[in-house]
């Protein structure tokens, strides 16, 4: 395995009284797209900000490239590309100034034209940045943080406040960029965005991380219930039901029959066998569902199995607090 490009151990954070980082620590291996999840306030911001040595950490150990960024951030400015949580630019530049104007920060800079290209803003290089839509602000924003050239970019809160539409776009972009050899530290609340682009993760909940895994390996070690839904018409619904709270009753890997959300439907929780057991007992009474369905898991059941709680991407947190923007 290769050498983590990035290290973080045992990462810790205050502002005053509050914690906003407490004993964080993973690692990010080269040319992987890495998230850093969890509901707004939860500390991923702090995190990132003090891995790019934008904040001073109260302890632990944070390596970029094997350089430690608390001591030696100019060391590693060069390779790292970060795009914060709101672009700030003057409303007046335009795309193409903007991208010159950062270029000039490096010493070996990409191609502002060839980034304009990657990002699909070739057509708006004239148009000022106050012109912009949300998503076309957002491209810009990856632009600006790969104009160094680096090796590894922080993208954060990259699709908040985007339409369905950009925000599937930009998720397209980043993989994009991934492609081209940028290892990725995606800071995201949003759990579909973690589960499409993400190879590994860490859950981040109050400052610490209680999740660390692949998305499908942490949804796969769940040991919850497994939940099957199943819709009979009018005439069969009833007995559907009697038949199903008899199985419930008598049969190990089935656990609650309940009724669903719209008229004939019947909602069956269980073990991870539960389909295996449903589907004889109807079969054996001729009963004949109009539908069949499993209800997949995901992330969010993930963080309700390891939080205790369910997942509310907005819940705030008072160690939360402003952050700039750094070039």
């Amino acid at each position: 395995m290769a050498e983590p490009i990035v290290e973080v151990r045992n990462l810790r954070k205050t502002y005053g009284d509050k914690v906003a980082v407490d004993d964080v620590s993973f690692a990010v291996e080269p040319g992987e797209i890495f998230g850093i999840l969890g509901p707004n306030g939860a500390g991923k911001t702090t995190t990132v900000e003090t891995l790019a040595g934008l904040r001073q950490a109260d302890s632990g150990a944070v390596r970029v490239l094997g350089i430690d960024t608390q001591r030696h951030a100019a060391a590693v400015r060069d390779h790292l590309g970060v795009q914060l949580q709101e672009a700030a630019l003057h409303d007046k530049i335009t795309v193409g100034e903007a991208l010159r104007l950062f270029a000039s920060f490096y010493a070996d800079p990409a191609d502002p034209d060839e980034l304009m290209a990657l990002l699909d803003l070739t057509g708006h290089a004239g148009v000022q940045f106050g012109r912009l839509s949300g998503g076309q602000k957002q491209r810009l924003s990856i632009a600006l943080a790969l104009v160094g050239n680096p090796r590894i970019a922080i993208l954060d809160e990259l699709t908040t406040g985007l339409d369905p539409q950009a925000r599937r776009a930009t998720w397209d972009l980043v993989e994009r960029v991934r492609d081209t050899g940028v290892t990725i530290l995606l800071v995201t609340h949003f759990m579909d965005e973690a589960e499409r682009l993400c190879d590994r993760l860490v859950v981040i909940d109050a400052g610490r991380v209680v999740a660390e895994g692949t998305p499908a390996g942490l949804v796969d070690g769940l040991e919850a219930d497994r939940t099957v839904v199943v819709r009979f018409g009018a005439d069969d619904a009833g007995r559907a039901r009697t038949v199903l709270t008899d199985l419930a009753a008598r049969h190990p890997d089935v656990g609650h029959v309940s009724d669903g959300a719209t008229p004939g439907e019947l909602v069956v929780t269980g073990s991870r066998r539960v389909l295996f057991a449903v589907v004889p007992a109807l079969a054996e009474t001729d009963l004949v569902p109009d539908d069949v369905r499993t209800v997949a898991r995901s992330l969010e059941d993930v963080f309700l199995a390891v939080t205790g709680r369910q997942y509310d991407p907005q819940a705030g947190d008072a160690g939360a607090v402003t952050e700039g923007a750094h070039p």
